[in-house]
């Protein structure tokens, strides 16, 4: 039957029924629904933003929605129609869909819910919503399955006192109010005696009190002996494994952190829970002298203020007077070369690094080192870096287990590597020279899995000591004894292995399997080995290597605050999560969630995370690509020779002047970020990764999405979300996998920035960029007309905008826009320039490089934006045969009349 659409047209269809269209429907609400929203304590009310869309196969129709919520001044739950928002005076948000996704129709609402001056601070709310004024409602939990969602107007006052945060809290402990280095927050140190350990350790579990009146509550648990996770809930607090750190989202809005410090006096400190909702302080004491539990604890407007409140707490804690050992001390007063070490930073942290271990396996041997490489070479992949995992070395027990092989000798293995390691090294060098430097693994107790081989070279040159190392939850892994390098012996066994591996040309190292150290039973062992290896392998790497290693298997509490958290020594790269398991597909989205989260807490280490390699060639590799790229760390693949998506590689990296393959990283780290904190990975919402690139006001806010739930997703992008944003300034955002561009924006805009939808599997990246406003004068100098700028960085690349270094935007005396960019690598600049249609390339451009105009078809403008002006730098460098000298960066400068 005909039918019309708004516009009175004439629409074909058979059937025209409201609820077919309600069915499919899709609704999106900021703030969410089945999640709590925090409202700042100085904002005076909930705005809502809510898109509804529908199927261009049927007639586009005047759609209602109505807010319910319960903020009304009694309690009660009343009605609010929301506002229809006119998107041509607005402009609408830049909506991202899914590759091959139907059309549909968007209208957008928005209204507000104000702060109660009488009603408690939690709000419930919900939405329904219809076709048209004679429709039947539809409410939203009946179309989605989501619950209400809930907002907290938070309260203008902190806790003065920790008591008042719990019930039944323990009277056990010795509680200091302290001076927060961070604004807004308010700080308590704990302790608790734990008696002296005689041969056998000594545990406490003391009950610490019951958290009272939050909602949702996050903790980083030891999922197993090595690798830290996030655990999540409601109301009840209850992990089921160890925690080193919890959060409370209070019901007025505020956040209690709680933080359990280990590596002082031999103790360790864990977060435990008592089944009723209590949280217990579990210590072990392995020292002779009666030790201290010390837990911190802060409350903050938001998570990320009381969790650093907490952590700048206990890095006065671990490196105060007499933290640093002899050794360490005279290891980090040794004279450095500065510029060497600068540039073994840039390639070390920044370049693009090739590991062996899922990509050529376990069975490993010199000729297929060098077949892997060759087919990198024919790929034109140039690789910076390159790490040997394991099984190079001399091992005894061939054919046996891992667990079972032990460590014979420091020269590799005659069967892999029958001339020697140095040999094999030089031959990688020699071949491959954009390879700057080359890494070898080992385990840091023992050398190797199963220790030292009793009645090998290396057993026969150090002092040895049998130790007992406990099963604990890891049941792959047999309880036995294993023989090590004594204590006494540990430094100068790792310099005179650091020295031999220098002398192949080895320059670096990733040293796995730290844990071990948290497995020794015995106190007296514990006490000997746990600090001394530590330090000593600190010393040596440092000595040796400066700052190119990699410690593995090392979120233990004790290695996290002993080695990880002081600032006084060069920054470390760590392994920030459990492995990368390619033959496993849940386990993908897990991988990068658990990063993300754990982020919250080694952000604040004086360590760079490393989400460990992947490979290129995967359902999953640019769901993985995407988070190295937000993740603010070193980028490293592990692909089978031939198995490469090079295209996905140059997404992730760029060649600069110097003919390098650099990882465009950003300057900060990347973790979830604020609305997310309490968010549990079984709650249907998207991961939004945060990070930022570049200096206060000037940089750019970077959001990395991505669908961990086994469905579509669909969400709004705030532009409060990107972190760094400034109030007042205007920005652009861009798209990574379409290039698409939003209008120019600023905070306090009526709608979102971005709406989108993202199937499983799927992954976005947006960036923001700051507008600047240049007044111009006109050719006749007459009048002058403002023009709005943006650097947008490197287009194509999936964090483009952590390629700029630098960026100046001045006027000319004779009127002409000057735009400096600095580059990191070597692609296509854009830059967006409002009224850029008007402008011809060839008269009112001049665009040169290292002071010579580059040619005019080499600048193009975007086929995406008519107002993004596309530079192939790339291009442009090759066909003039530029030369920059010892320079590693490039210098664009454009001219605009």
């Amino acid at each position: 039957m005909p039918t019309n659409d708004l516009n009175g047209l004439p629409f074909q269809l058979k059937f025209v029924r409201a609820a077919q269209m309600i069915m499919f429907s899709n609704v999106v609400c900021w703030p969410p629904f089945g999640q709590t929203t925090v409202i700042p304590h100085g904002q005076a009310e909930a705005k809502f933003r809510v898109l509804i869309e529908s199927s261009i196969s049927f007639p586009e129709q005047g759609w209602e929605a109505v807010l319910w919520h319960n903020g009304s001044e009694d309690g009660t739950w009343v009605a609010q129609p929301l506002e229809e928002v006119d998107q041509k005076s607005e402009g609408a948000p830049l909506a991202i869909t899914s590759q091959g996704r139907p059309k549909v129709y968007r209208r957008y609402f928005t209204g507000e819910v104000s702060r109660s001056n009488t009603k408690s601070t939690s709000v419930a709310f919900t939405l329904k919503f219809r076709t048209n004024a004679s429709a039947a409602w539809k409410w939203v939990n009946d179309q989605s399955n989501l619950s209400n969602g809930e907002l907290f107007f938070q309260s203008n006052h902190l806790p003065t006192a920790l008591h008042d945060c719990f019930g039944n809290f323990s009277s056990s402990f010795n509680v200091q109010s302290l001076k927060s280095e961070v604004s807004d927050t308010s700080l308590w140190s704990l302790t608790l005696a734990v008696p002296a350990a005689g041969k056998e350790s000594v545990f406490s579990n003391e009950p610490l009190g019951t958290p009272l009146d939050f909602t949702r509550w996050f903790a980083l648990i030891r999922i197993w002996s090595p690798w830290l996770a996030p655990r999540h809930g409601k109301a009840k607090f209850e992990v089921n494994e160890d925690a080193i750190l919890c959060s409370f989202l209070r019901r007025d809005g505020l956040h209690l952190v709680l933080l359990a410090v280990s590596g002082l006096e031999d103790i360790l400190t864990v977060f435990k829970h008592d089944g009723k909702g209590g949280i217990l302080v579990s210590s072990r004491n392995d020292g002779t002298d009666v030790g201290k539990a010390q837990v911190i604890a802060a409350v903050g407007r938001t998570f990320e203020t009381a969790n650093a409140a907490c952590m700048y707490q206990a890095r006065k804690l671990v490196s105060g007077p007499g933290s640093l050992s002899k050794g360490l001390q005279e290891a980090l007063d040794e004279p450095v070369d500065e510029e060497a070490r600068t540039r073994w930073m840039e390639n070390w942290y920044d370049g693009l690094t090739y590991c062996t271990w899922n990509g050529l396996g376990q069975d490993l041997n010199e000729q297929k080192i060098y077949n892997a490489l060759d087919t990198l070479d024919k790929n034109n992949i140039k690789i910076t870096n390159l790490i040997i995992d394991d099984n190079w070395q001399s091992l005894d027990n061939p054919g046996k287990g891992q667990f079972e092989r032990r460590w014979t000798d420091f020269e590799a293995n005659k069967e892999g590597f029958p001339k020697g390691l140095a040999y094999t090294i030089t031959t990688i060098r020699d071949n491959h020279p954009s390879i700057q430097h080359v890494a070898v693994w080992h385990a840091l107790l023992g050398g190797y899995w199963g220790g030292i081989a009793p009645d090998g070279n290396i057993a026969k040159k150090y002092k040895t000591k049998v130790l007992s190392r406990s099963q604990g939850h890891e049941t792959f892994m047999p309880p036995a004894t294993i023989t090590v390098v004594d204590a006494d012996d540990a430094q100068r066994m790792y310099n005179d292995f650091y020295q031999f591996l220098m002398s192949c040309r080895i320059d670096s190292v990733k040293t796995d399997a730290q844990f071990f150290l948290d497995l020794l039973e015995g106190a007296e062992d514990r006490r000997r080995f746990i600090g001394a290896y530590q330090d000593a392998w600190t010393i040596s790497s440092l000595r040796y290597f400066s700052v190119k290693a990699i410690s593995c298997m090392s979120q233990t509490p004790q290695i996290l605050f002993h080695t990880q958290l002081p600032t006084n020594k060069p920054r470390l790269m760590v392994r920030n999560s459990d492995d990368f398991f390619p033959e496993i597909p849940t386990s993908h989205p897990w991988h990068i969630f658990m990063n993300a989260y754990n982020s919250l807490f080694t952000q604040h280490l004086n360590i760079l995370p490393d989400w460990d390699m992947f490979q290129t060639s995967h359902e999953y590799s640019s769901f993985h690509a995407a988070g190295r790229c937000v993740s603010g760390g070193p980028i490293y693949f592990t692909d089978e020779p031939g198995k490469h998506d090079v295209d996905l590689i140059n997404q992730m990296s760029g060649e600069n002047v110097q003919g390098k393959t650099v990882i465009l990283r950003p300057s900060n780290i990347g973790k979830t970020i604020a609305s997310g904190v309490y968010t549990a990975y079984e709650e249907e919402r998207l991961l939004k990764v945060g990070t930022y690139h570049g200096s206060k006001g000037s940089g750019s806010g970077i959001l990395g999405i991505f669908n961990v739930v086994q469905k579509p997703i669909s969400d709004f992008v705030m532009l409060t979300e990107f972190p760094g944003l400034e109030d007042g300034m205007e920005y652009l955002v861009r798209a990574h996998t379409t290039g698409e561009i939003s209008k120019p924006m600023s905070k306090n805009d009526k709608l979102p920035c971005v709406s989108l939808e993202l199937q499983t599997k799927s992954w976005e990246i947006l960036s923001t960029f700051p507008i600047h406003s240049i007044s111009m004068r006109t050719i006749d100098a007459s009048k002058s007309q403002d023009v709005k700028v943006s650097i947008l960085g490197l287009l194509g690349k999936m964090t483009g905008a952590a390629a700029i270094l630098g960026s100046e935007l001045t006027v000319e005396e004779n009127g002409r826009l000057h735009v400096s960019t600095r580059l990191k690598a070597l692609g296509v600049l854009g830059i967006y320039i409002s009224g850029l249609p008007s402008k011809s390339i060839k008269d009112d451009f001049l665009i040169t490089i290292l002071g010579s105009a580059i040619p005019v078809h080499t600048v193009s403008i975007s086929t995406i934006s008519e107002d993004i002006l596309e530079v192939d730098v790339e291009r442009a460098w090759k066909e003039m045969n530029l030369y920059s000298g010892w320079q590693n960066e490039v210098a664009v400068e454009v001219f605009m009349s």
